[in-house]
């Protein structure tokens, strides 16, 4: 079930922006507002501004803009509901009503947390006791510090079949159960779950103990025993350390996916924060969610063996459906026979960090995985490497993505094995490069480029709603480029902007006249005049038609550089590429025939009916032009 608005506005107004954000920034008073380092972002002078009357913050360095909802989600990593539960209870407001699974799930899960933070206080205290002697002498073989010990919260279980549960007597055996503590043998007494292991507690991103895993002592399988799912844990939507590791990630914008809990406290130890693991099985999708939230590109870390290339692999595929523009994994392989933590002992910080910024991307390492060491000798083994890059780009689901893969896998195929013609190989095409553009002819969509920043000029407030997509979209002209930077700068500044003031922002930055020259677009011939260019039309449908028409020319300008390819490749196409060519062909015949359809159905003084209501029109039923 949604949230209702009227909710979130409550805790809005409850909730004082500046008391939340203090509590990971120190804030000073700058008149009406309150400042400090952004925590977006490395910086020493401080650009990141809090205003509690319009209750919003915005950082002038990196443009983290947003409200309380939305600074609890970025830097504790939590999801929106949960967000917006804890600053409800903050505010003494009760949450609306959900769905009855999942009302069950919360009442099954309330008071437990207390349940597993006094187990975790317990396992504490007795690793400093006498039977903690063994587990002790394993840390000091790890050669980790008493402060680390403490800051991880490392304890013992005692290898008892009942001491915890008599420690915790005045605890429900039921709960213990519950939360996997203790385990119900039919005809038996319940007996302790975890004996003689030293303990990792696991927290949530909110720092609370939800489970924890359990290091054998001597000897005795499993190595590792992880708490079974229960109402707190799921081994498979948490990582360990993310409550810690995350507000450091989102400052220096990196994460490292290890693959131990000693992995992640040896490189703390030696200062790298932004670590974390899995909890003894594969990255999970749910997991791989919850690292995007915290940086662009989480690198994943794996021995150097054949099985830790195996798991990248696997790791690389699993992630390809979830790629989108701007999220993706890079990945690093461990020099042979070294694990992170020896890695960061023997070498220290700075070397480590230096793999972490040499990481692979995803496109590399899928590229050697199927090329290194490949025989392709024959056309036919060729064709199957091919085959098989193909169907590693046709397994991304965002169109984007998965057009310049296959565009990047093909340039690298052809580079690698085209035949030579004239004594020398086929140029290869570049996709990013203007040269190439140009050839592609995305020039060709600069008609409806003016007729978008038009738009833009009278309707500041479009240009935050939709800057991610006009902000992807290739612009020739170098001018219009300037132009869209400086709207968006100014609309970050100041989100309420009306277009007088975008207008005075614009001219004193040089970019007045030109802005003038793109609004006289209008009265030019064979210009688009689409809806979000009058004055008249309301903002809901100028809002719904400029997304239309900027998604159009995405869909255009991948249609043009992946033409441009096959011409560029003419002479060597196979079938199935003729084939396709006619397709994109046929694809961008029907983009730009509904680009015009959409800026001739909305003409006419009734620019508040759909499209659909308004094509009933007695006069347009005769077919004749209206306009």
């Amino acid at each position: 079930m949604s949230i209702p608005p009227q909710f979130l506005d409550e805790i809005r107004s409850r909730v004082s922006l500046s008391s939340v954000v203090a509590r990971r920034v120190k804030l000073l008073k700058a008149g009406r507002e309150m400042k400090g380092c952004c925590p977006f972002h490395n910086e020493k002078t401080p650009s990141f501004y809090v205003n509690d009357d319009k209750a919003f913050y915005h950082c002038f360095g990196c443009g983290a803009h947003g409200d309380v909802i939305r600074f609890v989600v970025e830097q504790e990593g939590l999801s929106f509901r949960d967000a917006v539960a804890g600053l409800a209870a903050e505010a003494g407001l009760e949450m609306p009503e959900e769905n009855p699974e999942a009302r069950a799930k919360a009442k099954a899960a309330a008071g437990l947390h207390d349940v597993t933070g006094a187990a975790s206080d317990w396992f504490r205290k007795q690793l400093s006791g006498l039977g903690g002697a063994d587990a002790r002498a394993y840390i000091e073989k790890r050669s980790l510090k008493p402060g680390t010990v403490e800051a991880f919260g490392l304890g013992f279980a005692p290898d008892s079949r009942g001491a915890l549960k008599a420690a915790l007597g005045d605890i429900d055996v039921r709960k213990l159960i519950e939360v996997g503590l203790v385990i119900e043998a039919e005809g038996r007494e319940p007996y302790d779950r975890f004996r003689g292991r030293l303990m990792f507690p696991i927290r949530d991103p909110r720092g609370r103990v939800v489970g924890f895993g359990g290091r054998i002592i001597g000897a005795g399988e499993p190595k590792y025993l992880n708490s079974p799912d229960t109402p707190l844990f799921d081994k498979g939507r948490l990582l360990y350390n993310l409550d810690k590791a995350g507000p450091a990630a989102r400052k220096s914008g990196r994460i490292v996916v290890v693959e131990g809990y000693m992995d992640v406290i040896g490189l703390a130890q030696v200062g790298f924060a932004e670590a974390v693991a899995p909890m003894g099985t594969a990255l999970t999708e749910d997991q791989m969610k919850l690292l995007w939230r915290v940086a662009p590109e989480p690198v994943l870390c794996f021995d150097g063996d054949a099985a830790g290339r195996r798991a990248a692999i696997r790791a690389a595929m699993r992630a390809l459906p979830l790629l989108e523009p701007g999220k993706s994994l890079r990945f690093i392989t461990m020099p042979q026979g070294q694990d992170p933590d020896d890695f960061a002992k023997a070498r220290g910080l700075s070397a480590f960090t230096d793999l972490v910024n040499g990481a692979a991307s995803l496109i590399d390492t899928l590229w050697r995985a199927e090329t290194e060491g490949v025989d392709t000798a024959t056309p036919e083994r060729r064709a199957a490497v091919r085959q098989r890059l193909f169907e590693h780009a046709h397994a991304i689901q965002n169109q984007t993505v998965a057009s310049l893969y296959q565009s990047e896998f093909r340039e690298r195929f052809d580079a690698m094995f085209q035949a030579r013609r004239q004594n020398r190989f086929m140029p290869v095409v570049r996709g990013a490069s203007s040269a190439f553009k140009e050839r592609a002819g995305v020039e060709g969509t600069q008609k409806q480029m003016y007729a978008i920043f038009r738009g833009l000029l009278d309707r500041p407030e479009l240009a935050e709603a939709h800057a991610e997509d006009i902000a992807s979209l290739y612009i020739a002209d170098p001018q219009l480029t300037a132009l869209r930077t400086a709207i968006f700068a100014a609309v970050s500044r100041n989100p309420d902007l009306d277009k007088d003031a975008l207008a005075h922002d614009l001219a004193a930055q040089g970019l007045g006249q030109y802005a003038e020259h793109i609004r006289q677009q209008r009265y030019a011939r064979n210009r688009l005049d689409f809806s979000f260019t009058r004055p008249r039309t309301p903002a809901a449908i100028a809002d719904q038609d400029l997304a239309c028409v900027v998604g159009h020319l995405m869909a255009l300008q991948r249609i043009d550089e992946d033409l441009a390819d096959l011409r560029a490749r003419y002479d060597s196409l196979v079938q199935s590429e003729f084939e396709e060519q006619q397709r994109l062909r046929a694809e961008k015949a029907r983009v730009e025939r509904e680009l015009i359809d959409l800026a001739e159905a909305r003409r006419g003084d009734d620019t508040s009916a759909p499209m659909k209501e308004r094509n009933l029109d007695g006069d347009q039923s005769t077919g004749e032009a209206q306009g």
